[in-house]
């Protein structure tokens, strides 16, 4: 790659292995899940929505409320709804790396519906190694008693893995900016007036405040950018590579600045799961192949975290 892709890539590397960090911050500073989803779609969408509005890309949605509506459901307002709440009793680092089985269940996803290559023996190997990641990481925390965080989590990535399901062959050819900006605005008018009925009563810290404005500003409307830029840079295939990057960012931040303990089975787990989500989405040649990336958020991720979500 070019010395800026090189850049690019770095940079969203980090950008969307951060949401997992900033959403945690919150979370503990007192601010409801309500207000956290809403503040980061709203700043996002007051960021895109202008960039739509001068390139007259909004015309463009003209026909496609219908699967504007799911995409924002299952890829924004469901996912980071549900991985906000269920940080509130998990480490940063389990919910990154828990997300990190996306393209696992991508690869699930496009062989059922017939729209990716054939399961081999090889791929089918790395959905056992990476769902065996994944029963290690989610058992110790069930086994803890947040079990429904797991869940909430899973039912995240299940949510980044149907999204660019609807995007690729519901809305393919749309300009992304604008199918971006639309998405984050449904989902602001959606979550207003949950966050009006649990607006904090005294002025969040510092910390959280910086942590929603990083949240809004960075690890969406600016990764939304970045990404493609990226894209265009180095094509689609390569760009997705961040997928395989974002968790140990969330794992590194989350043990640097929050203090999370990094034990052997987090160790096993994280080798397990990226391991067999690189085995999982291999093409037929044999090289390694991530899904498509969606026209939209990570959470994603990855959250917004990743191509697929975020976070």
């Amino acid at each position: 790659m070019s010395r800026r892709g090189w850049l690019l890539f770095v940079a969203m590397g980090v950008i969307w292995g951060i949401p997992y960090l900033l959403i945690k911050v919150a979370d503990d500073g007192g601010v409801s899940v309500p207000v956290l989803v809403f503040t980061r779609v709203a700043l996002g969408a007051l960021l895109l929505l202008p960039a739509a509005v001068r390139g007259g890309q909004l015309r463009a949605l003209k026909g496609h409320v219908r699967w504007l509506v799911a995409f924002t459901a299952v890829e924004i307002a469901g996912p980071w709804f549900l991985l906000s709440d269920a940080e509130r009793h998990l480490p940063s680092s389990t919910s990154g790396l828990l997300i990190a089985v996306v393209p696992i269940i991508s690869a699930v996803l496009a062989t059922a519906t017939g729209s990716g290559d054939r399961l081999t023996a090889v791929r089918w190997a790395g959905l056992a190694v990476g769902l065996g990641g994944v029963a290690l990481l989610a058992g110790r925390d069930a086994g803890h008693g947040d079990a429904l965080p797991v869940i909430e989590v899973l039912l995240v990535a299940l949510g980044y893995a149907i999204g660019p399901l609807i995007a690729n062959r519901k809305l393919a050819g749309l300009p992304p900016v604008a199918v971006n900006a639309v998405c984050l605005a449904a989902a602001a008018v959606v979550y207003a007036p949950f966050a009006a009925l649990t607006w904090p009563h005294a002025v969040p810290s510092a910390k959280v405040l910086l942590a929603l404005a990083g949240l809004g500003v960075i690890c969406t409307a600016a990764a939304f950018l970045l990404f493609f830029a990226l894209i265009a840079e180095v094509g689609p295939a390569r760009a997705t590579v961040i997928t395989y990057v974002n968790p140990a960012v969330a794992v590194a931040l989350g043990a640097l600045v929050l203090g999370e303990r990094l034990t052997p089975l987090i160790g096993v787990s994280f080798a397990a799961i990226l391991g067999g989500s690189v085995l999982a989405t291999r093409a037929g040649s044999g090289r390694a192949h991530p899904p498509a990336p969606p026209p939209a958020a990570p959470e994603v991720v990855q959250d917004c975290g990743t191509p697929v979500r975020s976070e």
